[in-house]
């Protein structure tokens, strides 16, 4: 089990944000911390302590002065940790090597892949042949949805017509190394991990998976490594003490390792 760190870029700035809150209407978000500090200022902490595999994500919308931005603040990070991050946000097959050749470790796609509600096999394997599946991780973040736990796209913002499920993960896993899923009903609230999703990973050991959305305690960092018999990796946001939050990221990372 390793722990995971994330840079979440925001209209330029590092943010911690509550996840369902995210439009692209005005670009704006609920926001749980705003830092004085760069992405950059935070990669180079997180290449101090040997993170590695954490996830950057630019949470604007591709196109907009909003999206140009955080791209320039995502650049100067890769500077600053090269093959220390994976970067998702606004990526297609046309840029996805660009941002490999800036220092990223992996691109992270959603919305490219799982375009209009469905799965694009033309997009996938396009973009798997941009970069190479050992570059490139899939986002399956997810909401429940009428009791359906729903993969979501374009900034969480839309559903599909897709279910998080072992045997989704299995179908995709030849295309990517990794996953990540972000439980969208719990992502940025720190009110706990949204069981249902866990339940989903604990077994799957295709590929590497990490779990984002709710973790606010020591506790529920236990449980997840004794639920995933340390399968499952972790990132945590707004509950950790560099976002303002309560919990120690030495201790998380210690907590972790053991």
């Amino acid at each position: 089990m390793r722990f995971r760190p994330c840079i979440d870029i925001h209209n330029g700035k590092v943010k911690q944000i509550v996840g369902s809150s995210l439009r692209d209407e005005g670009a704006l978000a609920e926001e749980n911390f705003i830092s004085e500090s760069d992405a950059s200022y935070y990669a180079r902490m997180f290449r101090e302590r040997s993170l590695v595999g954490g996830h950057m994500i630019i949470l604007n919308k591709k196109g907009t002065p909003e999206y140009e931005a955080s791209y320039g603040q995502c650049l100067g990070a890769l500077k600053a940790y090269p093959q220390g991050l994976q970067v998702g946000g606004g990526i297609t097959a046309e840029n996805a090597r660009d941002f490999i050749d800036a220092g990223a470790s992996h691109v992270i796609v959603t919305s490219y892949v799982f375009s209009n509600g469905y799965l694009n096999m033309d997009n996938l394997e396009k973009i798997r042949d941009a970069v190479s599946p050992e570059h490139l991780v899939l986002d399956l973040s997810c909401k429940n949805c009428d009791g359906v736990l729903t993969v979501m796209t374009d900034r969480w913002q839309k559903k599909t017509e897709l279910e998080l499920s072992e045997e989704l993960l299995d179908k995709l896993s030849e295309y990517c190394d990794e996953f990540l899923i972000h439980a969208v009903d719990s992502e940025g609230k720190s009110k706990g991990p949204q069981k249902e999703v866990l339940d989903i990973l604990k077994d799957f050991s295709s590929r590497k998976v990490t779990y984002a959305g709710g973790i606010a305690t020591y506790d529920d960092i236990r449980m997840i490594g004794e639920l995933g018999n340390g399968r499952i990796d972790i990132t945590i946001g707004s509950a950790l003490d560099i976002y303002g939050g309560h919990l120690d990221m030495d201790e998380v990372i210690c907590l972790c390792r053991n």
